[in-house]
């Protein structure tokens, strides 16, 4: 299952079915790095590659997968490899080689040392719940999310999500909880915090496996510093890290919420994960609902993007058209989470 979970909520009804959304997505598939590419990004099958569909749905959720490929070539070995070049040029006709003959040098050694660099992929996954309202992607930093999230765009023509807004300060809300011992309904108060001086991040507490309502924590939030990330157990089935921007981390279900997931098939491995997946998704409505109403998260309501009777726009402000294709896989250069595994693996 999850492991991770970065929250936005729907402008507009998404109603494209599985298909349809397949066929979207296959104009932008993976495909990997050419000989001289850093890196390149493209959806996959996000049941593994034995799967022939690039999104799997339960019900109403569409789950996807983002694979992108990067080129392992540190910038320190070409800036070796240059110098090294130039050491060369410079014994050999004694003369100085100017700035611009340099860069031509590094773009040189780049075309001949990417075909040789080893690749490395990472996949990050996530669903859209279109019957809730709900895109959860499955990532640690904000930078991989919203990089699947573009990716939609992309390939959609238009996906006009917003992230959760809070009007209540999480921090504050969280500082509470464990100041007074009593968080809110439905949630209990696992071993594990991070205390932040709101001053100076660099002043920061992180407990685990500690008590909470210890005379440490509360010293450290006597002091100033507020909670940006507390970790709860939600009706004692699922075990989680809240943090202040009100994504998820460490998702964890009990025991006996996975031993739920028994279909009396244990050769159906298709069955199983069908299961998994309606039971992440129905969890994280219920839990999406509590966290908006304790947090007052605007524009929440499942319903207020169908009931728009205008234009609307996406999170970047463009006009919101018709879906439509587009082609060619965007270069990125940074790595995101592994998953090589469907993600319940």
């Amino acid at each position: 299952m999850f492991k991770n979970a970065r929250v936005y909520r729907l402008q507009v009804p998404f109603e494209l079915d599985q298909m349809a959304l397949h066929a979207r997505l296959q104009e932008r598939g993976f495909r990997p790095c050419g000989p001289v590419e850093t890196a390149t990004m493209g959806w996959t099958a996000p049941l593994g590659p034995k799967a022939e569909l690039l999104v799997h749905t339960v019900g109403q959720v569409h789950l996807v997968a983002m694979r992108r490929q990067e080129r392992l070539l540190p910038g320190s070995v070409v800036t070796e490899a240059v110098a090294d070049r130039v050491a060369e040029i410079e014994q050999a006709e004694m003369r100085e080689v100017g700035r611009r003959e340099r860069r031509e040098l590094r773009e040189d050694l780049l075309a001949e040392m990417l075909p040789q660099a080893f690749t490395r992929s990472r996949v990050v996954r996530a669903y859209i719940d279109a019957g809730e309202g709900w895109a959860v992607v499955d990532a640690a930093s904000e930078k991989a999310a919203e990089e699947l999230i573009a990716l939609l765009r992309e390939s959609l023509g238009s996906f006009p999500v917003k992230p959760l807004v809070p009007e209540v300060a999480p921090a504050e809300r969280l500082s509470t909880w464990l100041l007074s011992g009593q968080p809110a309904a439905g949630f209990a108060l696992e071993d594990a915090c991070v205390l932040q001086d709101p001053e100076d991040s660099r002043s920061t507490v992180r407990c685990r496996g500690q008590d909470l309502s210890s005379p440490e924590v509360r010293n450290h939030l006597d002091s100033g510093k507020r909670a940006v990330s507390v970790g709860v157990n939600w009706k004692e089935r699922l075990s989680l890290l809240l943090n202040e921007d009100l994504s998820l981390k460490r998702l964890r279900f009990a025991d006996e919420v996975t031993n739920e997931l028994d279909t009396g098939e244990a050769d159906d491995e298709g069955a199983r994960l069908d299961a998994e997946l309606a039971l992440l998704s129905l969890e994280l409505r219920a839990l999406l609902a509590r966290l908006c109403e304790e947090f007052v998260v605007s524009g929440a309501e499942p319903t207020a993007a169908a009931d728009a009777a205008s234009t609307p726009a996406d999170q970047e402000g463009r006009a919101v058209q018709a879906p439509a294709s587009d082609s060619g896989a965007p270069q990125v250069d940074e790595p995101v989470p592994a998953a090589d595994q469907p993600p319940w693996r």
